[in-house]
């Protein structure tokens, strides 16, 4: 059939308009898609805010939570990405308290000090309990083996704790016990990577100076897999309370952090 020179000439008007309409439907799923990712990633924060609020006041009845909106992440696209992969794994970070700073300088402005005043405010915190000359924090919302712990720890201005007297261990372990996690296992920075046999404390580099092992520890038992035991945890093995224990680093469980 032959077509005439208007039927041609309507024909390409209309294939010509179906191009950006068929562009604009991918673009509009394209979008539909990501506005859902969002609002899912979004309903995701406040479910995590809410159950930490909860968990703040079960464990730490003494501070006071004020819920601010997220600030803006600054940095490269991977510094980002690092960054949301360690928020994602606790969900605490979600009350305005004061900041602290120490005297060494060690920025930690994630973290709370109840002897501080009230002047200053800093969003997305973390609850510190000053015992002595150090401020902790209880990494008790997920389990992580000793390098992501060390990890999560630096990644918020801190260091996994290092233990140097009898009352520094007798004190973190009232706090351990009084927040009900005192037959937990929970990581401190001690490691004897460097050689075998010599502990040594990674947050300062210093070898120890005091030790609470449990009977017959260190040992370095070694596993079917080969596994050796190179790193410190506190654990209440047999009733007498968190004593020092070396365990293989893969082993995921909870944590100390400290700032001096």
């Amino acid at each position: 059939m032959t077509m005439s020179p208007v039927s041609v000439l309507l024909l390409a008007v209309g294939l010509c308009a179906l191009v950006p309409i068929s562009e604009q439907q991918t673009s509009l799923n394209r979008n539909s898609k990501e506005i859902t990712r969002t609002e899912v990633a979004r309903q995701n924060r406040i479910t995590q805010q809410i159950l930490a609020q909860y968990l703040q006041k079960k464990l730490f009845p003494h501070l006071t939570p004020v819920t601010t909106e997220a600030p803006p992440v600054a940095g490269n696209s991977a510094e980002q990405d690092t960054g949301e992969a360690l928020d994602s794994d606790e969900s605490e970070q979600i009350s305005s308290h004061v900041s602290y700073d120490d005297e060494e300088g060690n920025d930690c402005s994630n973290c709370v000090d109840d002897s501080l005043g009230s002047n200053t405010i800093n969003r997305w915190t973390m609850p510190l309990l000053k015992l002595g000359e150090k401020r902790y924090y209880l990494g008790i919302f997920f389990k992580a083996n000793w390098y992501k712990s060390a990890q999560y720890c630096r990644y918020h201005g801190m260091h996994l704790a290092s233990i140097s007297s009898q009352q520094e261990n007798d004190q973190l372990e009232k706090h351990i016990r009084d927040s009900g996690f005192g037959l937990e296992h929970f990581w401190t920075s001690g490691t004897d990577q460097g050689e075998e046999g010599h502990f040594f404390w990674m947050s300062t580099g210093r070898p120890l100076t005091f030790t609470n092992w449990n009977a017959g520890e260190p040992n370095n038992f070694r596993y079917e897999n080969g596994e050796e035991e190179h790193c410190l945890e506190l654990w209440n093995r047999d009733g007498k309370g968190l004593k020092w224990n070396d365990t293989p680093c893969s082993f995921e469980t909870y944590f100390v952090c400290e700032v001096n």
